[in-house]
């Protein structure tokens, strides 16, 4: 192989935790562009493509086991000789029981070292997915670091770095720092497993910024809302900015969550979390992101939205009328057009469709005395 990829660093043959680690350097607070991809052996894999999960899922993962138990059976072999061993059979990027039981069959002390050299030497993901399977079957507090920083590749290892952060003490902080540094399919293996761990100091995050935009939010959302207790929260009388922007995009993904996660018409509390985000946005005033997200959550709650998320329009009527109602005060018009003027990203997304050029902000204004 030949050419580079990222920062200077050689097309193949480079750890992927090396890869990892240099592309967290240059943006330290946040996610990987395009989550790190293409990785380094983005060509060898392309080239020589790897058997796909058996049809059976019960059997999934046990040639690789098969692989462990003769690897460990053999008690000088070192970690290296599986650098190249698991090219030929289906690795599974989700926690696997016949890879946990070949892993807890042999010498704990062995399997450890094994996995930490496979996650930080190997250049193949099937095998640093097999150094990482093997981590969070044994790991200690001390491989955090190793977990957090693969975990950063995350659509192919956040499913196991949030598994293995999940078992260790200290791994709610472990995984907050993870989760404000990655997006797409790992931001949901990493917020599922904050909910899971319902640890009271996950909530302030929970509240403020586990939805980031993205449509896989919905797998998640209603985990947030109940484990982060959004209806207790946001019902009280002064509520932070914070909070009352993020309780909008929490609701405004339920708008069209169907098939995916919670709705906002099977979301217990939707009508007392509606009325309460629109108190705090009545006493918090406007700025562009809210004008936008009130645009957004005013046309999901109508005929428009999505039925199988919402339900019966008129059960958000008065919801509806009241973002409505919001959207047409001077100030919060003349913010939008002030956000126009400054071409903000949210603004202009908006004036794109044709409903939101219908909206007063935006609609043409002849000048006095002009026909």
């Amino acid at each position: 192989m030949s050419g580079t990829i990222g920062p200077g660093l050689p097309e193949s043959r480079t750890p992927l935790f090396k890869y990892a680690l240099q592309l967290h350097r240059l943006t330290p607070e946040k996610p990987l562009s395009r989550d790190g991809e293409p990785y380094p052996d983005d060509a060898l894999h392309r080239c020589c493509p790897r058997p796909q999960a058996p049809e059976d899922r019960r059997l999934a993962g046990k040639d690789a086991a098969v692989i462990l138990d003769r690897h460990f059976a053999r008690t000088t072999a070192p970690p290296s000789e599986l650098a190249d061993a698991f090219h030929d059979v289906h690795i599974p990027i989700h926690p696997n029981e016949h890879i946990t039981a070949a892993a807890q069959r042999a010498d704990e002390e062995r399997v450890r070292e094994t996995g930490r050299w496979l996650v930080r030497h190997a250049t193949d993901r099937c095998s640093v997915t097999m150094g990482l399977a093997l981590t969070a079957a044994v790991g200690a507090v001390d491989d955090i670091p190793l977990i957090q920083t693969i975990g950063l590749l995350s659509n192919r290892f956040g499913p196991l770095a949030a598994h293995a952060l999940e078992k260790q003490p200290g791994g709610t902080e472990a995984l907050l720092w993870l989760a404000d540094r990655v997006a797409g399919w790992g931001r949901v293996y990493v917020v599922e497993a904050l909910c899971r761990l319902d640890d009271p100091v996950a909530r302030p995050w929970l509240l403020r910024k586990a939805c980031d935009g993205d449509f896989l939010n919905a797998y998640f959302v209603g985990k947030v809302a109940q484990t982060a207790n959004l209806h207790e929260a946001i019902t009280e009388p002064c509520v932070d900015a914070g909070i009352t922007d993020h309780t909008g995009r929490l609701l405004l993904v339920m708008a069209y969550s169907q098939g995916m996660g919670v709705t906002l018409a099977r979301y217990p509390h939707a009508e007392e979390v509606l009325a309460a985000h629109l108190r705090h946005l009545k006493r918090l005033g406007p700025t562009a992101s809210r004008y936008c997200l009130a645009v957004w959550l005013a046309g999901s709650l109508g005929e428009q939205g999505d039925a199988g998320s919402i339900g019966p329009v008129q059960r958000w009527q008065p919801y509806r009328d009241d973002y409505l109602a919001l959207l047409e005060r001077d100030d919060w018009c003349e913010t939008a057009r002030n956000a126009l003027t400054a071409k903000a990203p949210g603004i202009l997304r908006l004036v794109e469709t044709s409903s939101g050029r219908q909206l007063r902000p935006f609609v043409y204004q002849p000048l006095t005395g002009e026909k």
